[in-house]
């Protein structure tokens, strides 16, 4: 669940229309933006945009869920003997290239770039494919339940999400 929590401001919270209307001034005048490319409509499209990537973390909805499935199949495949460690890259690169279509140049964008496996954290991955749809739901029932959080959002202000998450998750 604590997951659902970075998730929904991540994925959900910021990645609304709503908040990217309210980002956008602050952006181009941070940027020093100016065009069509700087109007909110333009960015809500970039930061909606499904795309393959190599990156987990900089992974559009869409794609996030192949990344954690390619790395569930190689922690249970190495767990249970079925793939060793230094068969590791060739297979994430099997798997990225089955999955999303793409090879990474090297194994720092590919095999290496969570640290988890490195900190022998395995059997994490599937919580973050958990929160991600678990954090779709609270959004969509926060919003449904507080008219007030979209509005707030427009606006900057999350105190209306966090007063909802905090009743009723917290």
């Amino acid at each position: 669940l604590h997951e659902s929590q970075s998730l929904l401001l991540e994925m959900q919270a910021c990645r609304s229309r709503a908040f990217i209307s309210f980002a956008a001034p602050l952006m181009r005048d941070a940027f020093g933006g100016s065009g069509p490319a700087w109007e909110s409509d333009n960015l809500y499209r970039l930061y909606t945009r499904v795309a393959p990537g190599l990156i987990r973390v900089d992974a559009d909805e869409v794609t996030y869920p192949a990344h954690i499935m390619l790395r569930y199949r190689l922690e249970t495949a190495m767990v249970a003997g079925d793939l060793v460690v230094a068969d590791l890259p060739g297979a994430w690169n099997d798997g990225m290239a089955e999955l999303l279509g793409m090879t990474p140049p090297d194994d720092r964008d590919g095999c290496m770039q969570d640290i988890h496996w490195a900190a022998g954290a395995f059997g994490y991955f599937p919580t973050y494919t958990m929160g991600a749809m678990t954090a779709a739901q609270l959004y969509a029932a926060a919003r449904k339940a507080d008219g007030d959080i979209e509005a707030g959002l427009g606006r900057g202000d999350f105190a209306p999400l966090f007063r909802w998450l905090g009743a009723n998750i917290h």
